[in-house]
C-alpha cells in the first residue's frame, strides 16, 4: 500500500524537439506526483510523450530534445538544476531505470556480473571488488536467478531472465524510485505475468516507488495504483487504476479501454480509435483529441480544456464534456 507522502513532484514539465526550421513540443506543461511506495503509470499511444517524460525525469534528454521548462522535485530538490556531482548521486542511488528491450540494455561482450558490479563499485567504492560481487550474488538471488550464473553472458539467458537482470541492476543501490519504460515489451504473456508478479513482490518487500510506462492499459490497470493517460504530449486524465477501468472520464481513456479485448465474458467487436495523433509541429486549436473524438463540440475545437480535479472521484480530467 502506498503512502500519501509525495516522493517526486512534477510541475509544468515541458520538453521540445528542436529542428532546423521547426519545434515539436513533445511534452506540454504536465503536472503529476509520485507518492512513496506507489506504482504510478503513464499510458497512451506510441508517440504520446511517455518515454520523453521518463528521460526528462532521469536527466537523460539529449539533443535535439530539450527540457525547456518546469520542475522535477525529489524531496524538495529540483532535479533539473542538479550539477554533475549531484546528478551522479541521484542516478541509481535515488532513482534507477529499467529500459525497454533488455538485450539492448546489456553489453553482449562482457559477463553480466561485470555490469552489475560496475554500478555498485562506481557508487559504493568502499565495498571493493569482493563486496560488490557478494552484492551482485544477493541481487541474483533476489530476482530468482541462481548466483552460479553471474559470469554468463547476456545471450546465454532467456528474454525474461535478461529482464530480471536489468531489474537486479536497478535494485543494486536500493533506490527509492524505479522508472520502468515498457519493461515487458517483446515478452510472451506468461513471462510478462512472471515479471510483473516479481516486481509487485519486490516493491512490497523493499518499499520503492515505480513509474511504469506502457501502451498496454490492461497490464497497467493490473499493476498500478494510479494512472496518468497521455495524449499528444498532455495529460488528459489522472485517476486510481480502478476508476480508469470502471469509470473513465475522458473520451480518449474510454477509447483506449475499448481497444483491448476482455479476457472473460461474451465476445465483443473491438473498435480502434479513428484517425491518427496530430503532428506535433502543427497542432490543432483547442483540444488535441477533438479531431478524433466522437463527442467533440464547437468549444472543443477552439478552447483547450484544463486538467481539473474531481475530488469526489479522486481523479483529474481535461475535457469540456465534464464542465
Amino acid at each position: 500500500m502506498y503512502s500519501d507522502r509525495v516522493l517526486m513532484q512534477v510541475r509544468n514539465l515541458t520538453v521540445d524537439y528542436v529542428g532546423d526550421h521547426s519545434v515539436a513540443r513533445a511534452v506540454n506543461g504536465i503536472d503529476f506526483d509520485i507518492r512513496e511506495g506507489e506504482a504510478f503509470g503513464l499510458a497512451g499511444e506510441s508517440g504520446c510523450g511517455k518515454s520523453t517524460v521518463a528521460f526528462a525525469l532521469a536527466r537523460l534528454t539529449r539533443l535535439p530534445g530539450l527540457v525547456s521548462g518546469g520542475e522535477v522535485r525529489l524531496n524538495g530538490e529540483d532535479v533539473l538544476k542538479f550539477d554533475k556531482a549531484r546528478l551522479k548521486a541521484y542516478r541509481w542511488n535515488e532513482v534507477s531505470f529499467v529500459f525497454q528491450s533488455a538485450m539492448n540494455a546489456l553489453n553482449p561482450v562482457i559477463p553480466v556480473s561485470e555490469q552489475i558490479m560496475d554500478v555498485i563499485e562506481t557508487h559504493q567504492p568502499d565495498l571493493g571488488a569482493e563486496g560488490a560481487r557478494k552484492r551482485a550474488s544477493e541481487l541474483f538471488d533476489l530476482v530468482g536467478i541462481p548466483s552460479r550464473r553471474l559470469d554468463d553472458y547476456p545471450h546465454q539467458f532467456s528474454g525474461g531472465m535478461r529482464q530480471r537482470i536489468c531489474i537486479a541492476i536497478a535494485l543494486a543501490l536500493q533506490p527509492r524510485l524505479i522508472i520502468m519504460d515498457e519493461p515487458t515489451t517483446a515478452l510472451d504473456v506468461v513471462v510478462q505475468r512472471d515479471i510483473i508478479e516479481q516486481i509487485v513482490e519486490l516493491k512490497g518487500r523493499l518499499g520503492f516507488s515505480v513509474l511504469f510506462i506502457t501502451h498496454d492499459l490492461g497490464l497497467m490497470i493490473e499493476f498500478c495504483d494510479r494512472i496518468g493517460v497521455m495524449y499528444s504530449g498532455e495529460l488528459v486524465e489522472v485517476a486510481p487504476a480502478e476508476a480508469i477501468l470502471t469509470n473513465p472520464r475522458h473520451p480518449y481513456t474510454r477509447a483506449l479501454g475499448n481497444s483491448f479485448p476482455p479476457l472473460i465474458g461474451p465476445r465483443l467487436r473491438m473498435e480502434g480509435i479513428p484517425g491518427t495523433p496530430p503532428d506535433l509541429r502543427s497542432l490543432p486549436e483547442g483540444c488535441r483529441f477533438a479531431p478524433r473524438c466522437p463527442h467533440a463540440m464547437d468549444v472543443c475545437r477552439s478552447v483547450a480544456p484544463e486538467l481539473r480535479a474531481y475530488p469526489e472521484l479522486r481523479s483529474e480530467a481535461a475535457c469540456h464534456l465534464l464542465n
